[in-house]
């Protein structure tokens, strides 16, 4: 299984699908499981850190016409120019992310506590030179989307783990940042969301991140095999 495929999907399997909004993962089988995301707000859709494939207009288009595509890590630009320019729209970063727009190639649009006016908060995560990244939750639908800090793929899990904080940020997890949140669904950047208990699951995750830290590098080195 490659970890990561670049060339275009010519089809995507739908992942979290609910009455505002779907997700997709463009190569299902790549390791990485990157999962992009379509939120809906007022028959308009915003795309969030999207991997373009073949057939994506046509589920976008389910839920409405494209109003932007928003990047939420400085490292998942992705395909989101590509997308932005085909449906003629802005890519919209977070205020304090740098580095980002001169490789995008695409026109940009700066947003802060709200994605543009559409009522769902952005919650800053991490803010260093090294990693920039910021969440979305749309109160009204529950829905919280993290790119980053946390996700459901074998990587990111430690044993039975439904959903698990970034590796790099176990022993830093963001429990101020995303414990407020109180959502009913986790949106994720790698693999696919949480849609019962997401409560109690986030909570659970952040608590044990760094007890659970030792046994998620433990399987990970098995996982990789002898050097």
């Amino acid at each position: 299984m490659d970890f990561r495929v670049d060339e275009r999907a010519s089809d995507f399997q739908e992942i979290d699908r609910y009455d505002r909004g779907v997700g997709w993962i463009a190569h299902p089988d790549e390791r990485m499981q990157r999962a992009s995301h379509a939120l809906e707000v007022d028959g308009e859709v915003w795309v969030v850190d999207p991997v373009d494939a073949d057939g994506l207009d046509e589920l976008l288009a389910e839920f409405g016409e494209v109003a932007g595509v928003a990047v939420l890590l400085d490292r998942h630009k992705r395909d989101a120019a590509t997308i932005a320019n085909r449906h003629d729209v802005p890519v919209y970063l977070p205020e304090h992310f740098e580095g980002v727009t001169k490789e995008l190639g695409a026109p940009v649009v700066r947003f802060q506590d709200e994605l543009a006016e559409t009522g769902i908060e952005a919650y800053p995560i991490v803010t260093n030179r090294f990693w920039q990244e910021v969440a979305l939750f749309d109160r009204e639908a529950g829905t919280l989307l993290v790119p980053e800090s946390v996700g459901t793929v074998g990587y990111f899990c430690a044993g039975s783990e439904r959903l698990g904080v970034h590796p790099m940020r176990r022993f830093v997890p963001p429990r101020r940042q995303l414990g407020r949140a109180g959502p009913e669904r986790i949106l994720v950047g790698h693999g696919a969301g949480i849609t019962e208990d997401a409560t109690a699951v986030l909570e659970e995750a952040l608590r044990t991140a760094r007890r659970r830290a030792p046994r998620l590098y433990a399987e990970t080195a098995w996982a990789l095999g002898p050097f």
